[in-house]
């Protein structure tokens, strides 16, 4: 059955990402495939959730204020976007503030009741061509900041360098090398407006026809009339990931109590693609919450009653690979 496709728009504020959206937006009116948003504001005020339903009344959005999705709110990504999966749209969006890590974000859309329903498609991520060479001077103070402007740009499948009208060939050239030595892979945009040929990035998003089920309230709701059973590569792993995007997700399905030791060193071998890692296993009789980020591991008691899984999120993943390894540990 076939799942949904999220994109996720990521740059730092001000560079033109809701330029971006509403031009994604009138091409799916073009495809009449059906769009969902999710659009995250730092303060109290949604100004481009305002801007966008102005132009296109028939969009839904889902909006999480006065907060970044990838720190205080993640909890709130799921319920958002299970909200959004009710009204069968054919894509899903997410524009995320200046400040978030997309990966943070794949996170998100990796909890039980969300990834049997979708997948990433891309990281749509847009720069200010005037001031993305001053960034490091201007985060100075701010390590954080710089870290993720420089993430928002190794995790991009797609870079827009917007607003070049400001700025001269040679800052142009300066610009592309700093993107080189961050992304050596992904193609790079350079526009004013943010005018692309978003055909580029929606030449694979077509209407919905056989979804899979969404869960909602811990139930299973089929939004089909057909069934298919899911085509898994084998019996205790299947792939999360699309040949799309550069952040892959693999999930691996765990079918014994597990030894929280061997499970550290499993996740220390895919250093440094490895980004993160998250899931629920038993260890002897009691089910944990793990949750891996970078060098740190967390077990944390839960209540969880579904199927145990360890989800692994990260930066071209070998996938054959691991699966591999999983099967022999």
């Amino acid at each position: 059955m076939s799942k949904i496709p999220v994109f996720i728009l990521s740059g730092f504020l001000g560079s033109g990402k809701t330029t971006l959206l509403k031009q994604l937006l009138n091409k799916c009116d073009q495809k009449r495939v059906k769009p969902a948003i999710l659009m995250n504001e730092i303060g109290k005020a949604d100004m481009d959730g305002e801007i966008l339903l102005q132009n296109n009344q028939k969009e839904i959005v889902e909006k999480l204020l006065d907060g970044c999705i990838c720190c205080n709110q993640k909890s709130e990504v799921a319920g958002a976007i299970t909200k959004l999966l009710r009204q069968k749209p054919d894509v899903i969006f997410i524009e995320l503030t200046g400040v978030a890590n997309p990966e943070e974000v794949v996170d998100s859309l990796t909890e039980p009741e969300l990834m049997e329903s979708l997948y990433l498609e891309k990281v749509v991520t847009v720069l200010d061509g005037e001031n993305v060479l001053e960034y490091n001077s201007i985060f100075e103070a701010d390590k954080e900041l710089v870290r993720t402007t420089r993430r928002q740009i190794e995790v991009a499948d797609v870079l827009v360098v917007n607003k070049i009208d400001l700025i001269s060939d040679s800052q142009k050239e300066k610009i592309k090398k700093v993107i080189r030595k961050q992304n050596p892979a992904s193609p790079i945009f350079f526009t004013t407006y943010s005018e692309i040929d978003v055909e580029i990035l929606l030449g694979n998003v077509t209407q919905v026809k056989n979804r899979v089920a969404v869960a909602i309230g811990g139930k299973q709701k089929d939004n089909s009339h057909h069934h298919h059973h899911h085509d898994e590569q084998s019996h205790h792993t299947h792939s999360n990931t699309t040949s799309f995007s550069r952040i892959n997700t693999l999930t691996l399905d765990v079918d014994r109590p597990m030894k929280s030791s061997k499970v550290e060193k499993f996740l220390k071998r895919w250093r440094p693609n490895l980004l993160r890692a998250k899931g629920y296993l038993y260890v002897k009789e009691e089910c944990y919450l793990l949750q891996h980020v970078m060098k740190r591991t967390d077990w944390e008691p839960s209540n969880y009653q579904g199927r145990q899984y360890l989800v692994l999120i990260g930066i071209d993943l070998n996938i054959e690979e691991i699966q591999q390894e999983w099967e022999k540990a």
